[in-house]
């Protein structure tokens, strides 16, 4: 019986089309099979194709950093999806992850930032910001307007910088383009002697002694133009315009969460996600119809009682960070790390137990440019042992 006729490549690319992001190794895999389905899947077309269908990247690995006084964790990047990534490089600690990239803190003769894609191993150096840091936090995202932020990883990207200034503990922060190769001017948050009398009496309420506005070392979350991040002062939160570089603070919804998120919610709105009163874990929007008719709105409350599994009886339960798009939460116990999608409810353990602080996922999609590389070397693998292979037998022959 003569063999069944090979697909043609647009039916199998419409195949391949539908598999999922989240399990890129499928991909992987079907591009060694031969050389046919390789050709397909390296095609620019079918992967631009193959990102617009899907839309939402997938969560493929993560970072995590801990408080200051914590120490950094190890330098590692955590993959959650079975393929090979490149080599991450040096860094001492893991500031944030946007739009297929990850921003890294580097001490190697002097600090600066490296912008670092886990796919395909590309990397950029940043200088340090011209601020005089005591504790910060910092972030990278793709700038261009209306981008879908689904081929963007090789274009323009902006970071930000804020910190809290070690000589005089003022919070400032500034931005950085990668088409000009300089920082703004840095701009400092005003903070009037009401505010801060409030939020001192706010810290006394739940036995908070630190009255400097300490800038949280957590992933800030980035809503059309602002970026927002949290400082150790009651919860309140900071706003900040990358494009008018300006900065201003508002509140949280809640003050006495110690642990909690900053998200974008989808609809272009910020965020908040917490865990209070024992295991409930409270959902918060932030609806804007004007700066001064802003008011926090309370979305979901979502038991997570006998969910997270856990390793004594009076464990607690802490959010440490949130993927965008796929409405993930990540909650920590002395268990484990646990991701926790809101849609299903369905809870999954993603590491093992660890100073947990701040998650910051990496979403991405499995590029053709991994693709082609790891094919190329195994290929060079194949023929460099043959060759091994072919001079031992005629040496021994």
């Amino acid at each position: 019986m003569a063999p069944p006729p090979e697909l043609i490549d647009d039916v199998t690319a419409e195949i391949f089309l539908r598999l999922p992001p989240d399990e890129p190794e499928h991909l992987f895999r079907a591009s060694l099979v031969c050389k046919s389905w390789f050709r397909v899947l390296i095609d620019p077309d079918f992967l631009r194709r193959y990102r617009t269908f899907h839309r939402t990247p997938a969560l493929l690995g993560y970072l995590h950093s801990r408080q200051v006084i914590g120490g950094g964790p190890d330098p590692s990047f955590y993959p959650t999806a079975g393929v090979p990534f490149t080599p991450y490089p040096y860094f001492r600690r893991a500031l944030d992850s946007h739009h297929g990239r990850a921003l890294l803190h580097v001490d190697n003769d002097g600090w600066y930032f490296t912008v670092w894609d886990p796919v395909t191993g590309d990397q950029q150096r940043v200088p340090d910001a011209d601020i005089d840091w005591l504790i910060y936090s910092a972030a990278v995202f793709c700038p261009v307007s209306g981008c879908d932020h689904l081929h963007c990883q090789d274009g323009p990207f902006r970071v930000v910088f804020i910190a809290t200034d070690d000589i005089k503990e003022l919070v400032k922060a500034c931005v950085y383009s990668s088409e000009t190769g300089a920082w703004s001017t840095a701009v400092t948050l005003d903070i009037d002697c009401e505010t801060y009398a409030q939020h001192r009496q706010n810290a006394l309420s739940v036995r908070r002694f630190h009255y400097t506005p300490y800038v949280q070392p957590r992933r800030g979350a980035l809503v059309g133009d602002d970026i927002y991040f949290t400082l150790r002062w009651n919860n309140a939160i900071v706003k900040y315009n990358w494009v008018k570089n300006c900065i201003s603070m508002i509140d949280p919804p809640s003050h006495s969460a110690y642990y909690m998120a900053l998200m974008e919610m989808g609809n272009n709105t910020l965020g908040f996600a917490c865990i209070e009163e024992g295991w409930n874990l409270y959902l918060w929007s932030r609806k804007v119809k004007s700066e001064a008719a802003a008011e926090w709105m309370q979305c979901r409350v979502i038991e997570l009682s006998g969910l997270i599994p856990i390793a004594i009886p009076e464990d607690e339960a802490f959010v440490v960070g949130s993927a965008e798009g796929v409405d993930v939460i990540f909650v920590t116990t002395t268990a484990g790390l646990f991701s926790f999608e809101l849609r299903s409810a369905r809870m999954r353990k993603v590491a093992e137990p660890n100073v947990y602080f701040s998650v910051l996922p990496y979403m991405s999609f499995y590029t053709p440019g991994t693709l082609l590389a790891l094919a190329q070397l195994i290929n060079f693998i194949m023929h460099f042992s043959s060759c091994v292979f072919v001079w031992f037998w005629f040496v021994n022959s």
